[in-house]
């Protein structure tokens, strides 16, 4: 009997020694809220990874200047660090670390609302950009100890111009003109 489990062990043991693939998200910079997890069952790196356990990465490419926003869902208390293609744009606010206090998962709007859930907003340049991260800090519920588990959301908008920039420059140009105009005279 022994003899007959050896086989499916070695193809278990095989299929859980690959590694998981990653998962590409094409995203458009338009305020869009995407989901993301982490669970240290799956990714002992505590990385992004999508519902399943494959690594998450989120790409989109630009050509004005666009802000990342990201913010905790579910328990309270988590904190991530982002990542622009490997390198890092820094960490998300402090939270509340409450196990107790659950906003709920997908309701991004609402955790971005209240001070309780970590949250970061960073601007980024024109450009091609892949988005990664990964938890730094968990929730501790009393019972469980630190949960390594997480769940979370980021969204990329456009940046506006202000309305004052257009006058601004247009001010600036009829400057320009005049000055070009009496200096010739």
């Amino acid at each position: 009997m022994f003899k007959r489990m050896i086989g499916p062990a070695l193809v278990l043991a095989a299929i859980c020694a690959v590694p998981a693939h990653a998962e590409t998200v094409d995203l458009t910079p338009d305020g869009t809220w995407y989901q993301f997890d982490v669970d240290g069952n799956f990714d002992s790196s505590l990385g992004f990874i999508d519902l399943v356990g494959d690594v998450l990465s989120f790409s989109f490419t630009t050509t004005t200047l666009t802000r990342l926003d990201v913010v905790d869902t579910g328990f309270s208390g988590d904190l991530y660090e982002l990542f622009d293609n490997g390198v890092s744009l820094g960490f998300t606010s402090s939270a509340v670390n409450d196990a107790n206090n659950n906003i709920g998962f997908n309701t991004f709007d609402a955790a971005l609302a209240n001070s309780n859930y970590s949250r970061g907003f960073f601007e980024l340049a024109a450009g091609t950009h892949t988005i990664t991260g990964r938890l730094s800090q968990s929730v501790v519920d009393p019972s469980f100890g630190e949960l390594n588990a997480s769940s979370g959301g980021l969204r990329v908008s456009p940046v506006p111009l202000p309305a004052s920039l257009p006058l601004l420059l247009s001010g600036a140009g009829l400057i320009a003109a005049f000055r070009r105009r009496f200096v010739a005279a």
